[in-house]
């Protein structure tokens, strides 16, 4: 009889993680209960659908640790950074694709796939046997949470997750706002033109700012003591932190120049980014929130060239958990009550898109090469998959774990130019070495 890898949840992790183990030649089931049993912030069945931003983060894959991940997984023959250049919209020195043909297009590969089955069953416990992949993601179903707990014999942690709002670009006004990338980045002029940017004065700021602090909230039974992940924080909450701190934040002014008024010099700037391939939606660019709805509309009116906006999505809110993994997981992803069990993908600590496909893509490579009788070597922690692996199976201290994303700080150390002068050069050694070490260890995997 056939092995089969049986994979929980169809989202990034998932799909990849599915890709890559048919096409190393195992029978794959995925297990999505979406449409049949929804999420709060999903809106589709498909697989691999985008929920929060349209965005993959940076692709220089040169200075930049996610934009080395980018790369290791185009090496790896990863299917969603393959898909997401074929539905990449203009973003300046980002990544970002058309979300709804994206998601639309990996799932009719998947299901194209002759050793790929999708079953729309909700799997509610941890089985006892075959092989399986948990990749069920921050919003995993009550049922399957409560058996995690009852497994690991603690309480999942758990933060809070935000999602920005959309606004249909025919409603923004161009005599206020004008596009531009910060700091004109980008090869073609679409690139240097990816975002829309709409100025303040400093008086319109403070308004703004005073209005944020006051506008209604979402307030949840549970308690907020779980926190925010620092990389997806609420905009009222950074407004909380300081008044500034919007400002040097996702408002700061700096790299832009107003094509209406070149001469003046904005105190503060929303940016929008594309958000679809027609160009008929921009997302207002790090605006996650917690405000209900009534408010936001009236808050984000405020901003210049947004008075008449029209909403496509408001913000939201919902809770995201996560496993303890430097203490749950073995060097091999494994469970370790349970090592026919893998978890991956933002279930185990790491936080976005690309980290947690990175992940799902690991995961199904770890457990292909067990099922085949095969040992591989584990990944350098000098690439940006082994330096992630390495921080969610025991590189991170247990008691202080959060989400968190890839970053040269999970890096063993380089011996570069310092300081804000050699970090260029340091950066350049960091993805060097990397990308040497992961052809490498991909040529035995």
């Amino acid at each position: 009889m056939d092995k089969i890898l049986h994979i929980v949840g169809g989202g990034m992790a998932g799909s990849e993680a599915a890709w890559q183990a048919a096409n190393a030649g195992i029978r794959v089931v995925i297990h999505e209960m979406r449409p049949s049993v929804g999420t709060f912030a999903h809106r589709t069945g498909n697989l691999a659908e985008m929920v929060c931003s349209n965005s993959f983060r940076s692709d220089d894959d040169e200075q930049n640790a996610v934009g080395l991940l980018h790369w290791e997984m185009r090496r790896a023959n990863g299917l969603i950074m393959e898909t997401a250049g074929r539905h990449r919209l203009p973003a300046g020195g980002a990544l970002a694709v058309d979300r709804d043909p994206f998601s639309q297009d990996i799932t009719d590969r998947l299901r194209a796939h002759p050793l790929i089955e999708v079953s729309g069953e909700e799997v509610t416990e941890l089985p006892d046997q075959g092989q399986w992949i948990i990749a069920t993601g921050p919003l995993t179903s009550g049922k399957l949470a409560e058996a995690i707990r009852a497994e690991t014999g603690a309480d999942s942690l758990a933060f809070f997750d935000a999602i920005a709002p959309i606004v249909y670009a025919e409603s923004i006004d161009m005599s206020v706002a004008w596009k531009q990338s910060r700091y004109d980045k980008g090869e073609t002029e679409a690139e240097r033109t990816a975002y829309i940017n709409c100025p303040m004065t400093r008086e319109q700021y403070e308004a703004f700012i005073d209005a944020l602090l006051e506008a209604d909230k979402t307030i949840f039974h549970e308690g907020e003591t779980a926190g925010y992940f620092d990389g997806c924080l609420p905009i009222e909450v950074m407004a909380e932190r300081g008044r500034e701190t919007l400002r040097h934040g996702p408002m700061k002014p700096v790299g832009l120049t107003n094509a209406h008024n070149p001469t003046e010099k904005a105190y503060a700037v929303v940016q929008l980014r594309q958000d679809n391939a027609l160009g008929t939606l921009y997302n207002i660019v790090g605006f996650q929130t917690k405000m209900k709805y009534g408010a936001q509309t009236n808050v984000f009116k405020m901003i210049p060239g947004l008075h008449d906006a029209s909403f496509a999505r408001l913000g939201g809110i919902h809770r995201n958990t996560f496993i303890n993994s430097p203490t749950l997981l073995d060097g091999q992803m494994r469970l370790k009550s349970r090592p026919n069990i893998r978890f991956a993908g933002q279930i185990t600590g790491v936080e976005g898109y690309v980290e947690s496909s990175a992940m799902g893509l690991l995961a199904a490579r770890l457990a292909v090469a067990e099922m085949q009788g095969r040992e591989l070597a584990p990944v350098p922690q000098t690439t940006a998959m082994g330096a992630l692996v390495t921080h969610i199976t025991g590189g991170a201290d247990a008691k202080s774990f959060q989400p968190m994303n890839v970053n040269f700080g999970l890096f063993p150390p380089i011996d570069a130019k310092g300081g804000r002068r050699g970090r260029a050069t340091r950066y350049k050694a960091y993805t060097d070495r990397a990308k040497a070490d992961w052809l490498a260890w991909l040529e035995q995997a």
